[in-house]
Formats: C-alpha cells, structure tokens, sequence
C-alpha cells in the first residue's frame, strides 16, 4: 500500500511539473495585420515618385518607383517584446524588395532585404552606421518571382531574424543607438518599403512574445 501510494504521488508531482512547465512556454497566438484582399489598415506612403500601392493575388504589391515605393500600417504596433513574419518576393528590379521598419522602444530601425544593389542583409541604423556598414552586414543572393518568409524578434536586449528559418541577425542592442535612415522616416512606426523595385508582400502576422521570455537566446 505504501508503495502505491508513493507511485501516486510521483505521478501526480510529475503530471503538475509537465502542466507548468507547458504552460509556462506556451507560444502566444498570431494576429493578421492583412486579409489578402483590400490595403484595410495599410496606406501608400507619398515618398515623391513612388510607384503604386495595391493588392494582387493576396499580396501588396509594391510597384517599382523613382526611389522608394511603400505602405505603412496605420495602427500602434508594440514597441518592444513582439514578432512579425511575412512573406515577401521581387518582382522587378535590382534593390531591396522587402525594407521593414519597425518599432525598438521608443525609436525605430529597419531591416533592409536586398539593398545596395540586391545582396545586402542588415540593419539600419546601429550607432549612426546603416544596413551596409555595421555588423549585421550580409551578403546574400535573391531569385525574382520566389517568395521568402522572414521572421523578426524585438526585444529589449536584442533584435533577432530569421530568413526561411535560418537566422541571418543576431544583434545585441543594449546600450546601442537605433535608428532609421530619414528615406523611410514616414514608413514608422510600423511599414514595408522597396527601393526602384517591384515587390509583394503578403501573410502579415504579428505576436507578442512575453517580457518573462529569454530575449538573450534567440529561438
């Protein structure tokens, strides 16, 4: 009989470990900022000569301008502690076809896709040094009309990202000046934006991620 009940009181001290512990990682649900169909909560910025802003096919499509051609969310995002993920191809052109500005706690940074000529991956801005000269530079190459999926982790300590699943930043940004550079000041608090490139993007999701998670340990 002691023995049984000893057994009893393993499983059920067990059976509560697995419960906290599952619920203590449970992921948060994603939200839709885009339904595929209409811009809804999304404007075309007026950059000067931008291309048109519209939706095709279940995606914003971006069309290639003078310069910069870009929609921005009209709703507050979260400042800190969110993930966005979205898929995103090029069309036309040779520029970065997916530029994403986002909030960092009271300021803002983007993720330049493409840049510089259509291999840079970075950044912009660390410390007053863009997407092409900081230390989250990379090189990569793009195939036109092939959609990518990225991922973007912001918090407090870092900002962490993802191209189909492989990570391609990891920046610690404590104590770091963030900034954006003044081409896509009006694509904040939260937009997409393309250099003399033909883009789509589309599968907009946001999340957020918990102050009480591992911001130090990208996952």
């Amino acid at each position: 009989m002691l023995a049984r009940s000893q057994t009893r009181i393993a499983t059920a001290a067990f059976l509560l470990l697995t419960f906290s512990s599952g619920a203590g990682a449970q992921e948060q649900p994603w939200r839709s900022l885009f339904d595929g169909k209409t811009l809804g909560d999304w404007k075309s910025v007026n950059f000067g000569g931008e291309g048109e802003v519209s939706v095709s096919e279940g995606a914003i499509l971006m069309a290639q301008g003078v310069n910069l051609t870009g929609a921005t969310y009209q709703k507050a995002p979260p400042k800190t502690n969110y993930e966005i993920r979205f898929e995103a191809k090029r069309l036309e052109g040779i520029d970065f076809f997916a530029g994403l500005t986002f909030p960092v706690e009271d300021s803002f940074c983007s993720w330049i896709v493409g840049g510089w000529g259509g291999a840079v991956v970075g950044l912009s801005s660390i410390d007053g040094k863009d997407a092409s000269q900081n230390e989250t530079t990379k090189y990569m190459g793009f195939d036109d009309n092939r959609w990518y999926r990225f991922r973007l982790k912001v918090t407090p300590e870092k900002i962490a990202g993802w191209i189909d699943d492989k990570l391609v930043i990891d920046q610690n940004i404590k104590d770091r000046k963030i900034t954006t550079r003044n081409e896509v000041t009006d694509s904040q608090p939260l937009g997409f934006s393309a250099w003399q490139t033909t883009a789509a993007i589309r599968k907009i999701e946001i999340r957020d991620v918990g102050k009480n998670r591992d911001a130090k340990k990208a996952d």
